[in-house]
């Protein structure tokens, strides 16, 4: 904390409690600086407001922190990445898939100073990304243009270099034929009984695995053929998180399909009792579902229904084909 200092013909000294002298002054942008450290001796705070004085009058002068930030050096995209990174509330999965983009995609452009990436390096390095992975160069650019977007705000840079028209969208290179109604009817039947509700529900209502492997026994209301969106499961880092759906949109109620109620009804009552129980658990009947357990028994389900090129994602595009 500091305490009042002697006035100057140019500048103030102030002491601070620690017994240091602090130095400051109105510059000709009209803004008070401050010196970067303190001094120990008067003399020393005076030397410094001098030199200050005498870059004004020789038009030589540039603010004390501008040429602070000019004696660090540049600031590199990685080290600007991993601050914007911390600073930012991001669920887990969010935060993790993130930082993988930064370490793999946007790898190249890490040792890269803020102000040397132009839109001339933008286009190389977006034109060196894997084109059969859409979804994920467009995730890489649209987080590259996002930080960006900061730095012109934190005025690192004057403007941001990220032109490419559409890159921030995915464009699948295939794409996929939503499964017929035989087609689903035959990936059910291959599954293993308690997975055929799992398949059914996630084709006709559209629910993402992280919903739908998270639903409890309390978010099914058969007699009102209802099912309660309320939360979802993702991993990450090894860990198995619940919370709030993908977006706030995520939380809803969704119609099940009378057809469906019967099956699931049936599925329910061979369940253990308990409101809080999952509906589609793992093995130990605790745990929630693995993806890759799920995939061990789907994929050779497709492949009996001709289907090999179907992902489980796909079913969601599946159910509003059929609902149409």
């Amino acid at each position: 904390m500091m305490m009042t200092g002697r006035k100057r013909g140019f500048g103030q000294i102030s002491k601070q409690r620690s017994g240091r002298l602090q130095a400051r002054y109105t510059g000709p942008d009209l803004q008070l600086h401050t010196a970067p450290h303190t001094f120990a001796l008067r003399l020393d705070a005076e030397a410094w407001l001098a030199d200050e004085r005498r870059s004004i009058v020789a038009d030589t002068w540039t603010p004390p922190a501008n040429r602070r930030l000019a004696q660090l050096g540049p600031v590199i995209f990685a080290t600007y990445a991993r601050a914007w990174l911390i600073e930012r509330d991001l669920k887990p999965r969010t935060r993790a898939h993130y930082t993988s983009l930064l370490q793999v995609q946007l790898q190249p452009l890490a040792n890269t100073p803020l102000t040397a990436i132009t839109p001339p390096l933008v286009r190389h390095w977006y034109s060196t990304l894997d084109p059969t992975r859409p979804t994920l160069r467009s995730h890489a650019y649209g987080l590259l243009r996002t930080i960006l977007n900061t730095a012109v705000q934190d005025e690192e840079i004057a403007a941001n270099p990220c032109h490419i028209r559409g890159a921030g969208s995915a464009r699948r290179v295939k794409q996929i034929t939503p499964a017929t109604l035989n087609e689903l009817e035959a990936i059910a039947l291959a599954m293993p009984e308690h997975y055929r509700p799992l398949v059914l529900l996630a084709a006709w209502t559209g629910l993402r695995f992280g919903e739908i492997t998270e639903l409890r026994r309390k978010d099914i209301d058969v007699p009102n053929g209802t099912l309660h969106v309320r939360r979802g499961v993702v991993r990450s880092a090894g860990r198995t998180i619940v919370g709030s759906p993908k977006s706030a949109a995520g939380v809803r109620d969704v119609a099940i399909p009378p057809h469906l109620l019967p099956m699931l009804d049936a599925h329910l009552m061979r369940m253990a009792p308990g409101r809080d129980r999952l509906v589609f658990p793992a093995a130990d009947g605790k745990s929630h579902l693995a993806p890759s357990t799920l995939y061990r028994v789907f994929y050779p389900a497709r492949q009996a229904a001709g289907r090999t090129d179907l992902r489980w994602h796909d079913l969601r595009h599946t159910g509003a084909v059929l609902a149409a």
